[in-house]
Protein backbone atom coordinates (compact mmCIF):
# COMPACT_ATOMS: atom_id res chain seq x y z
CA UNK A 1 0.00 0.00 0.00
CA UNK A 2 2.80 2.57 0.85
CA UNK A 3 4.27 1.41 -2.57
CA UNK A 4 0.76 2.51 -4.25
CA UNK A 5 0.68 5.70 -1.96
CA UNK A 6 4.25 6.95 -3.64
CA UNK A 7 3.28 6.11 -7.04
CA UNK A 8 -0.01 7.12 -7.88
CA UNK A 9 -0.52 9.07 -4.54
CA UNK A 10 1.91 11.47 -4.87
CA UNK A 11 3.42 13.57 -7.39
CA UNK A 12 7.47 12.18 -8.62
CA UNK A 13 10.37 14.31 -8.34
CA UNK A 14 10.84 16.74 -11.12
CA UNK A 15 14.20 15.64 -11.12
CA UNK A 16 13.71 12.16 -11.20
CA UNK A 17 10.38 12.18 -13.80
CA UNK A 18 12.28 14.79 -16.54
CA UNK A 19 15.80 12.73 -16.05
CA UNK A 20 13.80 9.23 -16.86
CA UNK A 21 12.09 11.09 -19.68
CA UNK A 22 15.19 12.15 -21.38
CA UNK A 23 16.81 8.84 -21.36
CA UNK A 24 13.64 7.30 -22.76
CA UNK A 25 13.03 10.19 -25.30
CA UNK A 26 17.15 9.03 -26.39
CA UNK A 27 16.23 5.79 -26.93
CA UNK A 28 12.98 5.97 -28.75
CA UNK A 29 15.57 7.71 -30.72
CA UNK A 30 18.11 5.43 -31.14
CA UNK A 31 15.53 2.68 -31.70
CA UNK A 32 13.14 4.21 -34.42
CA UNK A 33 15.29 7.11 -35.60
CA UNK A 34 12.38 9.34 -34.92
CA UNK A 35 12.35 11.68 -31.99
CA UNK A 36 9.17 12.66 -29.50
CA UNK A 37 7.21 15.13 -30.64
CA UNK A 38 3.37 15.68 -30.32
CA UNK A 39 2.74 19.17 -32.64
CA UNK A 40 3.69 17.82 -35.53
CA UNK A 41 0.87 15.28 -35.91
CA UNK A 42 -1.57 17.79 -34.44
CA UNK A 43 -1.00 19.82 -37.79
CA UNK A 44 -1.31 16.53 -39.63
CA UNK A 45 -4.42 15.94 -37.62
CA UNK A 46 -5.59 19.70 -38.68
CA UNK A 47 -5.47 18.63 -42.32
CA UNK A 48 -6.91 15.04 -41.97
CA UNK A 49 -10.15 17.55 -40.60
CA UNK A 50 -10.01 19.64 -43.72
CA UNK A 51 -9.66 16.35 -46.20
CA UNK A 52 -13.04 15.43 -44.43
CA UNK A 53 -14.64 18.60 -45.59
CA UNK A 54 -13.22 17.33 -49.30
CA UNK A 55 -10.52 20.21 -48.95
CA UNK A 56 -7.10 18.71 -50.55
CA UNK A 57 -4.05 19.62 -48.70
CA UNK A 58 -1.93 16.72 -50.67
CA UNK A 59 -0.14 19.37 -52.11
CA UNK A 60 0.23 22.04 -49.92
CA UNK A 61 4.19 22.28 -49.36
CA UNK A 62 4.03 22.13 -45.80
CA UNK A 63 2.57 18.63 -45.68
CA UNK A 64 4.98 17.89 -48.68
CA UNK A 65 7.43 18.60 -45.36
CA UNK A 66 5.87 16.72 -42.45
CA UNK A 67 4.00 14.37 -44.62
CA UNK A 68 0.23 13.48 -44.00
CA UNK A 69 0.13 9.84 -45.42
CA UNK A 70 -1.61 7.02 -43.34
CA UNK A 71 -3.44 8.39 -40.26
CA UNK A 72 -2.66 8.72 -36.15
CA UNK A 73 -3.86 4.91 -36.33
CA UNK A 74 -1.03 3.99 -38.67
CA UNK A 75 1.98 6.59 -37.70
CA UNK A 76 4.82 6.51 -34.92
CA UNK A 77 3.96 10.17 -34.38
CA UNK A 78 0.27 9.45 -33.83
CA UNK A 79 1.15 6.81 -31.41
CA UNK A 80 3.17 9.31 -29.41
CA UNK A 81 0.27 11.41 -28.96
CA UNK A 82 -2.38 8.61 -28.15
CA UNK A 83 0.15 6.56 -26.03
CA UNK A 84 0.49 10.40 -23.83
CA UNK A 85 -3.00 10.73 -22.93
CA UNK A 86 -3.48 6.96 -22.05
CA UNK A 87 -0.41 6.76 -19.97
CA UNK A 88 -1.70 10.27 -18.33
CA UNK A 89 -5.23 9.15 -18.23
CA UNK A 90 -4.28 5.42 -16.23
CA UNK A 91 -1.87 7.09 -14.01
CA UNK A 92 -5.05 9.60 -12.88
CA UNK A 93 -7.65 6.96 -12.60
CA UNK A 94 -5.24 5.66 -10.62
CA UNK A 95 -4.43 7.84 -8.15
CA UNK A 96 -8.37 9.13 -8.20
CA UNK A 97 -7.90 12.31 -8.99
CA UNK A 98 -10.19 12.42 -12.57
CA UNK A 99 -12.61 15.34 -12.08
CA UNK A 100 -14.62 17.44 -14.84
CA UNK A 101 -12.97 21.04 -13.93
CA UNK A 102 -14.57 23.77 -15.87
CA UNK A 103 -12.83 27.63 -15.70
CA UNK A 104 -14.75 29.76 -12.96
CA UNK A 105 -13.96 32.40 -15.45
CA UNK A 106 -15.80 31.45 -19.07
CA UNK A 107 -13.26 34.07 -20.92
CA UNK A 108 -10.78 31.39 -19.45
CA UNK A 109 -12.11 29.12 -22.81
CA UNK A 110 -11.86 32.16 -25.28
CA UNK A 111 -8.23 33.36 -23.75
CA UNK A 112 -7.04 29.28 -23.76
CA UNK A 113 -8.35 28.81 -27.52
CA UNK A 114 -6.29 32.44 -28.39
CA UNK A 115 -3.53 31.00 -26.27
CA UNK A 116 -3.68 27.65 -28.56
CA UNK A 117 -4.04 28.84 -31.49
CA UNK A 118 -0.67 31.47 -30.74
CA UNK A 119 1.14 28.72 -29.74
CA UNK A 120 0.20 25.90 -32.44
CA UNK A 121 1.19 28.40 -34.63
CA UNK A 122 4.31 29.62 -33.35
CA UNK A 123 5.76 25.83 -32.83
CA UNK A 124 5.23 24.75 -36.14
CA UNK A 125 6.59 28.39 -37.63
CA UNK A 126 9.65 26.81 -35.72
CA UNK A 127 9.45 23.55 -37.02
CA UNK A 128 8.50 22.54 -33.77
CA UNK A 129 7.74 22.96 -30.00
CA UNK A 130 9.25 22.45 -26.62
CA UNK A 131 9.58 18.98 -27.42
CA UNK A 132 10.80 18.61 -31.04
CA UNK A 133 12.65 21.98 -31.53
CA UNK A 134 14.08 22.27 -27.45
CA UNK A 135 13.57 19.06 -25.44
CA UNK A 136 14.50 16.25 -27.78
CA UNK A 137 16.07 19.23 -29.97
CA UNK A 138 18.91 19.98 -28.13
CA UNK A 139 20.44 16.24 -27.50
CA UNK A 140 20.27 16.15 -31.51
CA UNK A 141 22.93 18.76 -31.23
CA UNK A 142 20.75 21.10 -33.87
CA UNK A 143 21.74 24.42 -33.16
CA UNK A 144 18.06 25.85 -33.96
CA UNK A 145 17.02 24.17 -30.48
CA UNK A 146 18.86 26.92 -28.66
CA UNK A 147 17.51 29.73 -30.82
CA UNK A 148 14.15 28.37 -29.92
CA UNK A 149 14.98 27.73 -26.53
CA UNK A 150 16.10 31.24 -25.93
CA UNK A 151 13.28 33.43 -27.76
CA UNK A 152 10.62 30.96 -25.94
CA UNK A 153 11.85 32.31 -22.63
CA UNK A 154 11.80 35.80 -23.54
CA UNK A 155 8.09 35.33 -24.91
CA UNK A 156 6.80 33.57 -21.94
CA UNK A 157 8.10 36.92 -20.24
CA UNK A 158 5.94 39.03 -21.96
CA UNK A 159 3.43 36.78 -21.81
CA UNK A 160 3.64 37.13 -18.08
CA UNK A 161 3.19 40.80 -18.49
CA UNK A 162 0.17 40.44 -20.50
CA UNK A 163 -1.98 37.55 -17.99
CA UNK A 164 -0.64 40.12 -15.04
CA UNK A 165 -2.98 43.12 -16.68
CA UNK A 166 -6.51 43.82 -15.13
CA UNK A 167 -7.96 43.56 -18.56
CA UNK A 168 -6.66 40.11 -18.83
CA UNK A 169 -7.70 38.79 -15.84
CA UNK A 170 -11.29 40.26 -15.35
CA UNK A 171 -13.15 40.33 -12.47
CA UNK A 172 -12.71 37.52 -9.76
CA UNK A 173 -15.91 35.05 -9.50
CA UNK A 174 -16.42 34.47 -6.45
CA UNK A 175 -18.62 31.55 -5.24
CA UNK A 176 -19.49 30.05 -1.67
CA UNK A 177 -18.28 26.68 -1.31
CA UNK A 178 -19.42 23.86 0.54
CA UNK A 179 -17.26 23.55 3.92
CA UNK A 180 -18.02 19.69 4.16
CA UNK A 181 -17.48 17.26 0.96
CA UNK A 182 -19.73 14.66 -0.10
CA UNK A 183 -18.60 11.94 1.64
CA UNK A 184 -20.49 9.13 -0.37
CA UNK A 185 -19.55 10.10 -3.91
CA UNK A 186 -15.56 10.08 -3.12
CA UNK A 187 -16.01 6.80 -1.74
CA UNK A 188 -17.91 5.87 -5.27
CA UNK A 189 -15.24 7.45 -6.68
CA UNK A 190 -12.23 5.33 -4.96
CA UNK A 191 -13.18 2.49 -5.95
CA UNK A 192 -14.79 3.46 -9.84
CA UNK A 193 -11.82 5.04 -10.86
CA UNK A 194 -9.10 3.24 -10.43
CA UNK A 195 -10.87 -0.39 -11.26
CA UNK A 196 -11.00 1.78 -15.01
CA UNK A 197 -7.31 2.92 -14.74
CA UNK A 198 -6.61 -1.05 -14.55
CA UNK A 199 -9.07 -1.56 -17.21
CA UNK A 200 -7.67 1.14 -19.89
CA UNK A 201 -4.11 -0.47 -19.16
CA UNK A 202 -5.26 -3.76 -19.67
CA UNK A 203 -6.91 -2.46 -23.52
CA UNK A 204 -3.41 -0.80 -24.40
CA UNK A 205 -1.30 -3.40 -23.58
CA UNK A 206 -3.50 -5.49 -25.80
CA UNK A 207 -2.93 -2.71 -28.04
CA UNK A 208 1.28 -2.98 -27.84
CA UNK A 209 1.15 -7.02 -28.00
CA UNK A 210 -1.15 -6.63 -31.23
CA UNK A 211 1.30 -4.55 -32.77
CA UNK A 212 4.21 -6.90 -32.18
CA UNK A 213 2.52 -10.11 -32.98
CA UNK A 214 1.10 -8.32 -36.24
CA UNK A 215 4.99 -7.64 -37.38
CA UNK A 216 4.54 -3.78 -36.66
CA UNK A 217 7.00 -3.35 -33.92
CA UNK A 218 7.87 0.23 -34.75
CA UNK A 219 4.03 1.19 -33.48
CA UNK A 220 4.18 -1.43 -30.80
CA UNK A 221 7.57 0.75 -29.60
CA UNK A 222 5.49 4.45 -30.22
CA UNK A 223 2.74 2.92 -28.21
CA UNK A 224 5.07 1.96 -25.57
CA UNK A 225 7.40 5.15 -25.40
CA UNK A 226 4.34 7.23 -25.64
CA UNK A 227 2.86 5.51 -22.61
CA UNK A 228 5.99 6.25 -20.85
CA UNK A 229 5.65 10.03 -21.85
CA UNK A 230 2.25 10.31 -20.83
CA UNK A 231 2.66 9.05 -17.27
CA UNK A 232 6.01 10.46 -16.79
CA UNK A 233 4.58 14.09 -17.71
CA UNK A 234 1.16 13.43 -15.32
CA UNK A 235 3.89 11.72 -12.43
CA UNK A 236 6.29 14.42 -12.84
CA UNK A 237 3.45 17.38 -13.45
CA UNK A 238 5.81 18.19 -16.35
CA UNK A 239 5.11 21.88 -18.44
CA UNK A 240 7.36 23.49 -19.83
CA UNK A 241 5.46 26.64 -19.82
CA UNK A 242 6.21 26.98 -16.00
CA UNK A 243 9.69 25.94 -16.27
CA UNK A 244 10.12 29.18 -17.92
CA UNK A 245 6.91 31.41 -16.70
CA UNK A 246 7.82 30.58 -12.64
CA UNK A 247 11.23 32.33 -13.30
CA UNK A 248 9.59 35.72 -13.79
CA UNK A 249 6.27 34.78 -11.61
CA UNK A 250 8.21 33.63 -8.06
CA UNK A 251 11.64 33.16 -9.03
CA UNK A 252 11.26 29.36 -8.86
CA UNK A 253 13.69 27.17 -11.05
CA UNK A 254 13.27 23.80 -10.09
CA UNK A 255 11.07 22.71 -13.17
CA UNK A 256 13.73 24.94 -15.45
CA UNK A 257 16.83 23.03 -13.68
CA UNK A 258 15.43 19.78 -14.10
CA UNK A 259 14.60 20.16 -17.88
CA UNK A 260 18.12 20.79 -17.79
CA UNK A 261 19.66 17.63 -16.00
CA UNK A 262 17.22 15.47 -17.89
CA UNK A 263 18.55 16.95 -21.49
CA UNK A 264 22.70 16.00 -20.37
CA UNK A 265 21.51 12.43 -19.91
CA UNK A 266 19.48 12.99 -23.05
CA UNK A 267 22.51 14.26 -24.74
CA UNK A 268 25.25 11.68 -23.65
CA UNK A 269 22.98 8.45 -24.63
CA UNK A 270 21.88 10.54 -28.11
CA UNK A 271 25.81 11.01 -28.99
CA UNK A 272 26.33 7.43 -28.79
CA UNK A 273 23.15 6.66 -30.93
CA UNK A 274 24.56 9.05 -33.41
CA UNK A 275 28.44 7.84 -33.27
CA UNK A 276 26.85 4.48 -34.06
CA UNK A 277 25.29 5.20 -37.04
CA UNK A 278 21.98 7.32 -36.31
CA UNK A 279 21.07 10.38 -38.02
CA UNK A 280 20.46 13.37 -36.02
CA UNK A 281 17.53 15.68 -37.08
CA UNK A 282 18.45 19.07 -37.43
CA UNK A 283 16.24 21.85 -38.60
CA UNK A 284 17.09 25.34 -40.25
CA UNK A 285 17.70 28.07 -38.09
CA UNK A 286 16.13 30.78 -39.74
CA UNK A 287 14.21 33.61 -38.69
CA UNK A 288 11.16 31.15 -38.56
CA UNK A 289 13.07 29.79 -35.63
CA UNK A 290 13.26 33.28 -34.05
CA UNK A 291 9.46 33.98 -34.65
CA UNK A 292 8.28 31.06 -34.08
CA UNK A 293 9.81 31.08 -30.40
CA UNK A 294 8.86 33.87 -29.55
CA UNK A 295 4.81 33.43 -30.60
CA UNK A 296 4.78 29.90 -28.79
CA UNK A 297 6.46 31.31 -25.80
CA UNK A 298 3.72 34.12 -25.60
CA UNK A 299 1.33 31.21 -26.56
CA UNK A 300 1.85 28.97 -24.19
CA UNK A 301 1.49 31.20 -21.35
CA UNK A 302 -2.02 33.09 -22.52
CA UNK A 303 -3.03 29.35 -22.90
CA UNK A 304 -2.22 28.42 -19.38
CA UNK A 305 0.13 24.96 -20.24
CA UNK A 306 2.35 23.90 -23.29
CA UNK A 307 1.87 20.95 -25.21
CA UNK A 308 2.67 18.40 -22.01
CA UNK A 309 1.38 20.07 -19.58
CA UNK A 310 -2.06 20.74 -21.70
CA UNK A 311 -2.43 17.12 -22.42
CA UNK A 312 -2.25 15.65 -18.97
CA UNK A 313 -4.12 18.65 -17.41
CA UNK A 314 -6.97 17.35 -20.22
CA UNK A 315 -6.90 13.98 -18.90
CA UNK A 316 -7.54 15.31 -15.57
CA UNK A 317 -10.60 16.78 -16.77
CA UNK A 318 -9.31 20.22 -17.22
CA UNK A 319 -11.95 21.45 -19.81
CA UNK A 320 -10.40 24.49 -20.29
CA UNK A 321 -7.00 22.58 -21.86
CA UNK A 322 -9.13 20.78 -24.48
CA UNK A 323 -10.03 23.82 -26.18
CA UNK A 324 -6.44 24.46 -25.56
CA UNK A 325 -5.64 21.66 -27.89
CA UNK A 326 -8.37 22.71 -30.39
CA UNK A 327 -6.40 25.94 -30.84
CA UNK A 328 -2.74 24.39 -31.05
CA UNK A 329 -4.58 22.36 -33.92
CA UNK A 330 -5.77 25.38 -35.33
CA UNK A 331 -3.00 27.08 -35.31
CA UNK A 332 -0.70 24.70 -36.23
CA UNK A 333 -3.23 23.95 -39.17
CA UNK A 334 -3.44 27.63 -40.30
CA UNK A 335 0.81 28.18 -40.02
CA UNK A 336 0.81 24.75 -42.69
CA UNK A 337 -2.01 26.52 -45.20
CA UNK A 338 0.38 29.87 -44.92
CA UNK A 339 3.97 28.17 -45.57
CA UNK A 340 3.30 28.56 -49.02
CA UNK A 341 -0.18 30.20 -49.68
CA UNK A 342 1.02 33.35 -48.09
CA UNK A 343 4.40 32.71 -48.57
CA UNK A 344 5.71 32.43 -45.06
CA UNK A 345 8.47 29.89 -46.73
CA UNK A 346 10.03 32.66 -48.90
CA UNK A 347 10.13 34.90 -46.48
CA UNK A 348 11.60 33.68 -43.27
CA UNK A 349 12.83 30.02 -43.93
CA UNK A 350 14.03 29.82 -47.33
CA UNK A 351 17.79 29.28 -48.15
CA UNK A 352 18.64 29.31 -43.94
CA UNK A 353 20.85 26.37 -42.86
CA UNK A 354 21.01 23.19 -41.07
CA UNK A 355 23.57 24.44 -38.44
CA UNK A 356 24.36 20.55 -36.71
CA UNK A 357 26.63 21.40 -33.60
CA UNK A 358 28.58 18.07 -34.50
CA UNK A 359 29.80 18.93 -38.16
CA UNK A 360 30.59 22.72 -36.95
CA UNK A 361 32.74 22.04 -33.41
CA UNK A 362 33.47 18.13 -33.88
CA UNK A 363 31.88 15.30 -32.31
CA UNK A 364 33.78 15.97 -28.61
CA UNK A 365 33.01 20.05 -29.53
CA UNK A 366 29.59 19.32 -29.85
CA UNK A 367 28.67 16.64 -26.80
CA UNK A 368 30.86 18.98 -24.49
CA UNK A 369 30.26 22.59 -25.86
CA UNK A 370 26.24 21.26 -25.46
CA UNK A 371 26.83 19.75 -22.03
CA UNK A 372 28.46 23.19 -20.78
CA UNK A 373 25.86 25.33 -22.34
CA UNK A 374 23.20 23.01 -20.10
CA UNK A 375 24.95 23.08 -16.93
CA UNK A 376 25.81 27.34 -17.17
CA UNK A 377 21.89 27.04 -17.89
CA UNK A 378 21.05 25.41 -14.61
CA UNK A 379 24.05 27.79 -12.97
CA UNK A 380 22.06 30.70 -14.11
CA UNK A 381 18.65 29.17 -13.30
CA UNK A 382 20.17 28.56 -9.97
CA UNK A 383 21.30 31.91 -9.36
CA UNK A 384 18.05 33.58 -10.50
CA UNK A 385 16.43 31.36 -7.71
CA UNK A 386 18.67 32.42 -5.06
CA UNK A 387 18.02 36.46 -6.22
CA UNK A 388 13.90 36.04 -6.63
CA UNK A 389 12.87 33.08 -5.12
CA UNK A 390 10.80 34.50 -2.57
CA UNK A 391 9.88 38.12 -3.87
CA UNK A 392 12.90 39.61 -4.24
CA UNK A 393 11.98 42.32 -6.44
CA UNK A 394 9.05 41.06 -7.54
CA UNK A 395 5.21 42.02 -6.39
CA UNK A 396 4.23 39.96 -4.41
CA UNK A 397 0.73 40.82 -4.87
CA UNK A 398 1.62 40.00 -8.86
CA UNK A 399 2.35 36.77 -7.88
CA UNK A 400 -0.54 35.66 -5.94
CA UNK A 401 -2.57 36.89 -8.75
CA UNK A 402 -1.09 34.82 -11.52
CA UNK A 403 -1.29 32.34 -8.76
CA UNK A 404 -5.00 32.66 -8.04
CA UNK A 405 -5.28 32.72 -12.38
CA UNK A 406 -3.57 29.20 -13.11
CA UNK A 407 -5.40 27.35 -9.76
CA UNK A 408 -8.81 28.86 -11.73
CA UNK A 409 -7.62 26.86 -15.31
Amino acid sequence: MNLYQKIFKEYWNPYIAISIAGLVSALYFGITGTVWAVTGEFTRFGGHILQWFGVDVSQWAYFKLVGIEGTPLTRTDGWIVIGMLFGALITILLSNSFKIRVPKQKRRLVQGFIGGIIAGFGARLALGCNLAAFFTGVPQFSFHSWIFMLTTAIGTYFGVKVVNTKWWRGKPNLRKGSVNPVVSEQAQESKIQPILGLLFACVYTGIVIYFFTAGKPLLAVACIAGALFGILIERGQICFTSAFRDLWISGRAVMAKALAVGMMISVVVTFFYIQNGSIALIKIAAPSTVIGGLLFGFGIVLAGGCETGMMYRAMEGQLLFWVVGAGNIVGATVLAYGWDHLGIYHALAENWPKVNLMELWGPAGALFGTIAMLIVWFLLSSWWEKKFRYGTGIKHKKNEQLAHLTKEA
